[in-house]
């Protein structure tokens, strides 16, 4: 059914995205075993698969993991868009949620983990279609046995600063 007629608009053809993920499940009991910078290690090698929710952004990867530091990066497409003609600060931060999560994780045991209990992102540059790859860099700050603390960034592929973001997670186990 032609969009139009049903509002009797002209939007255009409406678009569409496939999103493919695989069982979360299988993730989540390796990370159990495994000390996390061994598990996030083993995910950007693909021994492991990604998390779900990294399929609606742009194809969001561990582009590198240390311990204490990771970096994802990551395409946006016009799906992620928000009324104004930007890409939406919630891709933003969740961006900046993963790095800083997944920064905290690098530093914990077998058997720990982490959620987040607070973030603060500071937006600074909007991002649009033409902005290109993505690259954001969480890094701890101050790693704890109860709460952690990182830092993120992201930036363009020129290293134009786009937005920045302070965490606070909670660690457990």
């Amino acid at each position: 059914m032609n969009h139009a007629s049903a509002t009797g608009y002209d939007w255009g053809e409406p678009r569409t995205k496939t999103v493919t993920w695989y069982d979360p499940s299988t993730g989540a009991e390796a990370a159990t075993t495994m000390s996390g910078l061994d598990y996030l290690s083993a995910m950007r090698r693909g021994e492991l698969p990604p998390p779900p929710i990294s399929a609606l952004f742009g194809d969001m990867r561990i582009s590198s993991v240390a311990e204490g530091e990771v970096e994802f990066s990551c395409v946006p497409d016009e799906s992620a868009y928000n009324p104004i003609g930007m890409v939406h600060g919630g891709l933003a931060c969740t961006l900046l949620d993963s790095v800083t999560g997944c920064a905290v994780h690098s530093t914990l045991p077998a058997g720990s983990g982490y959620s987040s209990a607070e973030i603060k992102v500071s937006y600074l540059r909007a991002i649009h279609l033409d902005t290109g790859e993505l690259h954001a860099l969480g890094r701890v700050t101050k790693p704890g046995r109860q709460v952690a603390f990182a830092e993120g960034e992201i930036r363009d592929s020129t290293g134009k600063l786009l937005a920045t973001a302070s965490s606070t997670c909670a660690v457990f186990g």
